[in-house]
């Protein structure tokens, strides 16, 4: 899928201006978005493009029509220079509903980003009421009714800014961004977080540049790699920038996780306690307790000279398993001379499940690394 950012919108270049007029800017799209969508599909992708509907600027040509349908929060709070639309407004919903069926049909949208960058404390309407519960319940009828229009549409509903990961937005979307951070050391937290609420196949991961535009760290593309492995993989990156050597890594990232997606989007999540407050152990194992993967992650320095056994939970204490290191997408550094001598076995350590559930010794890696394990069943 190739997604198409917030530049299609007319008058939008930049915060101040252009949210709530859902048309096409002519300027760099003389033809609209058609001839674009029809390129993208004919590599065999689908098209999609980011939205913000519930939001306004007052530099629109919408704000200026329509005053009466901008929330009004109390000290005229403003947030990324942004408003929020009244959504318990039916004349509202109707108004941005037709704006994105239109652009949806015309440009032959597969999946909308629906974005949503400020938060809602005490918006209120024109008459001053409070409108945060029917300002939610008016989204979801806007969402029902696009998606009996456009059955096969994806939709992924941003985290980021509105906190919209909730059981009640999951009822109309498809999956959740969770945070436009792609530092791997902050969306570990993230995700492991997350997590606790949603499966991974429903939360957007992706491998963004070796350097995190959020937070200006570097990262190897090995951690990079294994944090994204576990969720509804992507790619923010500019390919076109890459070296031979970084493309080469994310074919063989693309090609293990096609492999493992499988596992990674059916079975059940599982975690182990932390062996210290700088590392995390979770994991995701099949129903039928067959095939799991583990991820051992370090995010700080630790004093321990080695690491000690570190359970992996969930499996069958009965049932053989290999157990193998994936190293394919580069090398995850480690801070001691060698590996515990389990990992020396080219075709893979084999062991019960009852071993594996009171743990094996794991490397103990530098900072910002993660070693991505492979469980197998075996007779």
């Amino acid at each position: 899928r190739s997604v198409r950012d917030a530049g299609w919108v007319r008058g939008r270049r930049g915060d101040p201006a252009g949210l709530g007029d859902w048309f096409v800017d002519a300027g760099p799209w003389p033809e609209g978005l058609r001839p674009l969508s029809d390129r993208v599909h004919g590599r065999g992708m689908q098209f999609g493009l980011w939205v913000e509907p519930e939001m306004v600027n007052l530099d629109s040509d919408l704000a200026r029509a329509h005053p009466d349908w901008v929330l009004r929060e109390a000290g005229e709070l403003k947030w990324r220079h942004q408003f929020a639309l009244d959504f318990s407004r039916d004349d509202v919903v109707e108004h941005i509903l037709e704006r994105l069926d239109r652009v949806i049909i015309e440009a032959a949208v597969d999946f909308v980003k629906w974005d949503h960058n400020r938060d809602l404390h005490a918006a209120m309407g024109a008459d001053g009421a409070r409108r945060m519960h029917a300002q939610t319940l008016g989204l979801y009828r806007m969402l029902a009714e696009l998606r009996r229009r456009h059955p096969q549409l994806e939709i992924e509903t941003c985290a980021s800014g509105g906190g919209r990961a909730d059981l009640g937005i999951l009822e109309h979307t498809d999956r959740v961004w969770a945070s436009d951070c792609n530092d791997p050391t902050e969306r570990q937290r993230i995700q492991r977080g997350l997590s606790t609420l949603l499966p991974p196949e429903l939360v957007g991961t992706h491998i963004g540049p070796e350097e995190s535009h959020t937070t200006h760290r570097q990262a190897d593309f090995s951690f990079r790699a294994a944090t994204a492995l576990f969720g509804h993989a992507g790619i923010e990156w500019d390919l076109s920038a890459c070296s031979n050597e970084e493309f080469d890594a994310v074919s063989a990232w693309a090609r293990m996780y096609r492999e493992l997606r499988g596992v990674l989007h059916s079975g059940v999540t599982v975690r182990a306690d932390h062996v210290d407050d700088g590392t995390l152990l979770h994991g995701i194992v099949t129903d039928d307790r067959r095939e799991a993967v583990y991820a051992w992650v370090r995010l700080d320095t630790s004093s321990a000279a080695h690491t000690p056994r570190v359970p992996m939970p969930g499996l069958d204490p009965e049932q053989s398993y290999r157990v193998r290191a994936r190293e394919e997408v580069g090398p995850v550094s480690r801070h001691q001379i060698g590996d515990p001598s389990w990992l020396a076995a080219e075709a893979g350590f084999v062991c019960s499940g009852a071993v594996l559930e009171q743990g094996l010794p794991l490397p103990l890696l530098n900072p910002g690394q993660a070693l991505v394990l492979h469980v197998t069943a075996v007779e």
